[in-house]
């Protein structure tokens, strides 16, 4: 998935599988876009901002002799020597062990190089819209309000939970394509009058959004549509805890089998207690949230805009 994802990258960007850029004419502009997501080199190199890690060396194997493999730093790719088959414990407590140290020096340096102030956001909630295929793309046109409206959808998600069983408490919606600010305002205008789609009392409910004006890329061959505009949305909802929820049961129904003590030692079981006991508290707290009683006036639309002219 990390190495489909930087095809994307490069796709949008027109840089080449061995980091080069043909179309640019300078190194080291601070300025440009791309160097969001690569470090340029004083060869003119573009390198990407990523540290793959995996116990399983075949797979990272894969990226080291794929069509993309002269474009990340060997460094960047780290590997054990074998995995921990799916044993949570083995790969935590014992193999994890011999490689964590690495792991934590190679992102130290990336990271700190990329040090720079972002909302705290704990559990956000991804959807996606427009999802569709080539075929369909054909016979529909969908419109700002159409992919605003379905980013508030279930089926667009990337978390299962249902956010029409929670409230919400932020929103970012992120549009790349044919998006002017007036169509934005009217699509979230009408968002938020439907009773369907639900809102913190205690703090202001503000949209975030951002527009980019380059419309989306898609890899050549994929399932995605090539679409005239599209959104990402990030928001902080309640409902999330519909995931946590499932997860917790699901665990519960194993430990009942008495599977995590014949395949874990009591140490390890009781760490797994631990994670548990945290599950199940967070669990009230966004209930809690999502009740609590009217302290802040909400405004009535409150969007915070970014404008973005490159890709």
């Amino acid at each position: 998935m990390g190495n489909a994802c930087w095809e994307l990258y490069c796709l949008e960007h027109g840089i080449q599988p061995d980091g080069q850029m043909p179309s640019d004419k300078t190194i080291g502009g601070g300025d440009d876009s791309f160097n969001t997501f690569f470090s340029e080199t004083g060869a003119g190199k573009h390198v990407p901002r990523a540290v793959f890690v995996d116990l399983e060396p075949t797979v990272i194997d894969e990226v080291r002799t794929g069509t993309y493999r002269q474009l990340f730093h060997p460094e960047q790719l780290i590997t054990g020597k074998e995995d921990a088959a799916n044993n949570y414990a083995r790969g935590h407590y014992t193999i994890g062990k011999e490689i964590i140290d690495l792991v934590l020096d190679r992102t130290r340096k990336l990271f700190q190089t990329n040090l720079v102030p972002y909302p705290r956001i704990h559990f956000p909630l991804a959807t996606y819209a427009p999802v569709i295929s080539a075929e369909k793309a054909y016979h529909e046109q969908l419109s700002v309000a159409d992919i605003t409206n379905a980013c508030f959808e279930p089926a667009n998600q990337m978390v299962k939970c249902d956010p029409r069983h929670g409230k919400y408490m932020a929103c970012c919606l992120l549009y790349r394509g044919d998006v002017v600010p007036k169509d934005v305002n009217s699509a979230i205008a009408t968002i938020k009058t439907k009773r369907s789609i639900q809102f913190v009392d205690w703090c202001p409910t503000g949209f975030k959004v951002g527009i980019n004006y380059q419309p989306p890329t898609v890899v050549p061959g994929g399932d995605l549509a090539k679409v005239q505009r599209a959104v990402c949305m990030l928001s902080n909802t309640t409902a999330i805890a519909e995931a946590w929820a499932r997860l917790d049961h699901k665990f519960d129904l194993m430990y009942a089998k008495r599977i995590m003590r014949k395949l874990h030692s009591v140490k390890h079981v009781q760490a797994f207690d631990s994670c548990c006991s945290i599950l199940q508290a967070m669990e009230p707290n966004h209930i809690m949230f999502s009740t609590q009683a009217n302290l802040i006036q909400s405004p009535a639309l409150d969007i915070d805009y970014r404008l973005n002219m490159h890709s």
